[in-house]
């Protein structure tokens, strides 16, 4: 059985940053397209990020230039590195990734931005 856990998650003050990391367990990693999704208290969860197994990146137009996603074969990890964080980043952020007709979620990791 495929698992995601996500960290990196924490307190930060508005124009700071934080990298999170997703590493995954149970499946071919290099394979798989991977999402980062947030989720913000009261709102639908949010694609973020995605990344294919030959590297190509999408952003949601909200985190374009702040954000960078990445990944680490070797490591079954994939990374989110977000700077110039903004109030509106307050969300709980999910790894993700969709395979054989299932969605695998891990269970998410918190981030807030402070003003």
């Amino acid at each position: 059985q495929a698992q995601l856990v996500e960290s990196g998650g924490g307190l930060v003050q508005s124009g700071g940053s934080l990298r999170l990391s997703c590493a995954a367990s149970g499946t071919i990693f290099s394979g798989n397209t991977m999402d980062w999704y947030r989720q913000a208290p009261g709102k639908g969860r949010q694609l973020v990020a995605t990344i294919t197994p030959g590297g190509t990146t999408n952003y949601a137009d909200s985190v374009k230039g702040r954000f960078a996603i990445s990944r680490d074969n070797a490591k079954n990890t994939v990374y989110l590195q977000m700077n110039s964080l903004k109030p509106e980043d307050t969300a709980v952020y999910y790894c993700h990734f969709y395979k054989y007709a299932m969605d695998y979620w891990g269970k998410g990791t918190l981030v807030t931005v402070s003003s």
